[in-house]
């Protein structure tokens, strides 16, 4: 089995790679690979899009890249492989994105990505450190975890669901914050499972098992 990481630009893949490939040699998954390729896309069993920074800058990035972007689109529309997005790759997810600009995202997950406004103003924004994770509903991808497990969070937009039975997961700042979605074969985090220790590996053993 094949797992690509895919590069289009949009963060420091270091880190996520060393996690991918740990939790792929203990439950034997197979290769875990950072391609900026199409035909490595295009092989792969299983597909994770990160992302850092901006959702109108990784959107243009992604969709910039044209033979990329056909190719995931491809393997997760068409041929339902597994889909994992982190971060902004999981914001990407979404049918729009509000920062500075409205965007038009893939359309997977029914929701939109705006500003975090969280009810106590005591809170800063960004959200950034670890917070509980609170299960909403059960998913393979969570099997082991629990409500209070933590999780690492670094961003300033949410995904605003717009239909609640895609909601995973999510936590409390000033108020719900989506933290898991998920459909079909396709989830993301809004934190970073690669940087949540315990949590974010058992998140990533289970979505390397999964066999949607």
């Amino acid at each position: 089995m094949l797992t690509v990481l895919i590069d289009y630009g949009a963060g420091n893949l270091h880190s996520a790679e060393k996690a991918f490939q740990r939790m792929a040699r203990e439950t034997g998954a197979g290769r875990v690979l950072v391609s900026d390729r199409t035909e490595d896309v295009a092989q792969a069993d299983r597909l994770v899009l990160p992302g850092d920074g901006a959702f109108p800058a990784c959107m243009a990035e992604l969709r910039g890249q044209e033979g990329l972007f056909d190719a995931l689109v491809e393997g997760v529309e068409i041929k339902a492989k597994p889909f994992l997005g982190i971060c902004v790759g999981m914001q990407l997810m979404a049918r729009a994105g509000h920062e500075y600009e409205t965007v038009a995202g893939l359309g997977w997950i029914d929701g939109e990505v705006r500003w975090i406004e969280p009810s106590d103003p005591s809170l800063k924004v960004p959200h950034m450190g670890w917070n509980d994770l609170v299960i909403d509903r059960a998913h393979p991808v969570t099997e082991g975890l629990s409500t209070g497990d933590h999780a690492y969070f670094v961003h300033s937009y949410q995904m605003e669901m717009n239909d609640p039975t895609q909601l995973i997961a999510h936590c409390d700042y000033g108020g719900a914050v989506t933290a898991i979605v998920g459909r079909d074969t396709m989830v993301g985090t809004q934190f970073h499972p690669e940087k949540s220790q315990a949590a974010g590996l058992r998140l990533i053993a289970n979505w390397l098992r999964w066999m949607p």
